[in-house]
């Protein structure tokens, strides 16, 4: 014919030739059983007891800002708040003293993220 003539394929073996874990499967009941697993407690996220959440204009050239007081958090935990809100928003923001702000009008947005978080009272004003 020509030369791509279709050569018998060989048939599958069924099954492997040598298993080494075949006499492991046999000996699995006589092992004995592990310890109990730890019961998973589903808690709720600590977080402050209220926040304040308020857009402003004043002193940013016309700019809208959200900024969020009152949260009484340490510097180091503001910013990792601020790091995961800028992230679930999608905007930019800073720390300045102790309130985050965030760029842009998020006041419909950002309770639902802060009580996520753990804030157990969010004021929107």
């Amino acid at each position: 014919m020509g030369k791509r003539d279709k050569k018998p394929e060989a048939s599958a073996p069924a099954a492997p030739f040598h298993n080494p874990f075949a006499a492991l499967n046999l000996k699995r009941e006589e092992l004995p059983s592990g310890p109990a697993p730890a019961p998973v407690k589903a808690e709720e996220p600590k977080g402050p007891a209220r926040a304040v959440v308020r857009m402003e204009r004043k002193g940013r050239g016309g700019k809208e800002v959200t900024v969020v007081e009152q949260l009484g958090l340490p510097a180091a935990e503001l910013e990792k708040w601020l790091k995961a809100l800028k992230g679930g928003l999608g905007c930019g923001g800073t720390v300045e003293e102790d309130t985050l702000v965030l760029q842009g009008d998020q006041r419909e947005r950002l309770p639902s993220l802060l009580e996520a978080r753990g804030v157990r009272r969010v004021t929107v004003g």
